[in-house]
C-alpha cells in the first residue's frame, strides 16, 4: 500500500506493511490467564486441549488465586504448561504466559470462557492465507454460568468486525471500532514481542484494551465471521454483566482506559514513523464523557469538559467518520445532540440505546442496513 494521508486529524502511514509470512502448518500457543475461576477452568481447559487438527500448546496461568484453581491444574499434569504466580493482574498473567510460549500465534483465552473445536484449526488457516497479519478476531457467542448457549453473538450480527489495513482508523478514531475481548482473538507472536511485556499496574483489567489498539499498527486484521469462542457471563465478570443497564463506574473506567492507552498508540506510532493518533475524534469516547459528565459530574474523571463541549466535539467527531455511511454520521451527531439536550430520564434511556444493542429491539435490523450488512 503507498503512502497515503486524510486531513482530518492529518494521519500519514508510512509506507506499505511487511509481510513476513508464517511455517506451514503455524504451532498455536493457547494461554489461558486465571484468577480463582477454579469452577470454570476445567472447561476452559478442556476446550483447549481438544482443537482439531491444530498443532496447540497450552498454557495456563494462575495469578495467585485463593480457590482450588491449582488442584484443577494440577490433575491435567503434562498436557499443559503451568505457570504459578502471585497475584499481579490480568497484563501480569498475559506477560508471564507470553513469555513461556513458543508458538508463532498466540491466543489468549479467559478461564471463564471455551474455545470451540474449529477455532485453533481455522486461525492457523487465516494466518497462513494472510501473511503478515496482526492478529484474527472471530465472533464470540454468549453462554451463562452453566456453560448453556444462549444464542446471543457478541457483537451482534448487525455490527461488522472490522478487517484489512486499519491504521488510517486507529490513528483517525481509535476507540470506534468494533474490537473483542480477549479470548475473540490471536494474535501474531512476531507483533506482541514489539508491544509486550505490557504496563502491569496500568491493566491490572482490561488487558485486551491495550492488545487490539496497538496491534493493528504492526499489520492487518483477517475477521471470521463465526463463532470461534463461548463468552461466558456471570456475576464475577469485571466488565460486562448480563443486565444492559446503565452502570457510570462502567462508564468511567472506559474513559480511563482509553486515556491510557491513546498514550500508547502514539508511542508506537512514532515508533513506526506514523503520524500522532488524531486528538477529540472518537464517537465512541466522547459519548462515554457526555453520559459521565451528564449524570455524575463530581465523579467525571477529566477536568475540562463540559457538557456544550462535548456536545460540540462529539458533532464534529460524527462528521469525521470516513468509514460509516452519511445516514449513520447524521445518527451519531443527533444522538449527541438529544442526549446533550435531553432531561435526565430520557437521557438515561438515550445512553442505554447508544451503549446496550439489547435496549435497541428493532432498530437494531436499520442499524444492520446503515452497516451494510447482508
Amino acid at each position: 500500500m503507498s503512502n497515503q494521508s486524510i486531513s482530518a486529524g492529518r494521519v500519514v502511514l508510512a509506507g506499505p506493511m511487511v509481510m513476513p509470512s508464517l511455517s506451514q502448518p503455524p504451532v498455536i500457543s493457547i494461554i489461558i490467564n486465571n484468577y480463582n475461576y477454579g469452577r470454570y477452568l476445567a472447561a476452559a481447559l478442556d476446550s483447549a486441549l481438544h482443537q482439531n487438527d491444530c498443532t496447540a500448546e497450552v498454557i495456563v496461568v494462575d495469578d495467585g488465586s485463593t480457590d482450588h484453581s491449582r488442584e484443577v491444574i494440577a490433575r491435567y499434569g503434562e498436557r499443559i504448561i503451568p505457570i504459578l504466580k502471585g497475584n499481579g493482574g490480568q497484563a501480569s498473567a498475559l506477560n508471564a504466559g507470553f513469555a513461556r510460549s513458543s508458538g508463532e500465534i498466540i491466543l489468549f483465552l479467559d478461564a471463564d470462557d471455551v474455545l470451540l473445536p474449529e477455532t485453533g484449526r481455522r486461525v492457523c488457516a487465516a494466518f497462513s492465507a494472510n501473511a503478515g497479519a496482526a492478529k484474527v478476531q472471530y465472533r464470540m457467542e454468549i453462554i451463562d454460568e452453566a456453560g448453556i448457549r444462549t444464542g446471543q453473538l457478541k457483537p451482534p450480527r448487525h455490527l461488522p468486525l472490522p478487517s484489512g489495513d486499519l491504521r488510517k482508523q486507529v490513528l483517525s478514531f481509535p476507540f470506534d471500532l468494533t474490537w473483542m475481548a480477549t479470548s475473540g482473538n490471536a494474535f501474531a507472536a512476531r507483533v506482541l514481542r514489539q508491544i509486550l511485556p505490557m504496563p502491569e499496574a496500568e491493566y491490572r483489567i482490561l488487558a485486551d484494551f491495550y492488545l487490539s489498539h496497538l496491534t493493528p499498527l504492526f499489520g492487518a486484521v483477517v475477521f471470521l465471521d463465526e463463532v470461534g469462542a463461548g463468552y461466558r457471563v456471570h456475576r464475577a465478570n469485571h466488565y460486562e454483566v448480563a443486565a444492559a443497564a446503565l452502570n457510570l463506574d462502567q462508564v468511567r473506567q472506559t474513559i480511563v482506559y482509553a486515556q491510557r492507552t491513546q498514550g500508547h498508540i502514539k508511542h508506537f506510532a512514532e515508533q513506526l514513523g506514523l503520524s500522532p493518533p488524531a486528538a477529540e475524534r472518537s464517537v465512541s469516547l466522547l459519548a462515554n464523557r457526555l453520559v459521565s459528565l451528564k449524570f455524575e459530574p463530581a465523579q467525571h474523571p477529566l477536568a475540562g469538559d463540559s457538557v456544550w463541549r462535548l456536545f460540540v466535539l462529539g458533532i464534529l467527531a460524527a462528521r469525521h467518520r470516513f468509514d460509516v455511511s452519511p445516514a449513520l454520521r447524521l445518527l451519531f451527531g443527533s444522538w449527541f445532540v438529544a442526549t446533550a439536550l435531553a432531561p435526565t430520564p430520557c437521557a438515561r434511556w438515550l445512553a442505554e440505546w447508544f451503549l446496550f444493542p439489547e435496549k435497541r429491539g428493532q432498530f437494531n435490523q436499520i442499524l444492520r442496513v446503515l452497516h451494510g450488512v447482508q
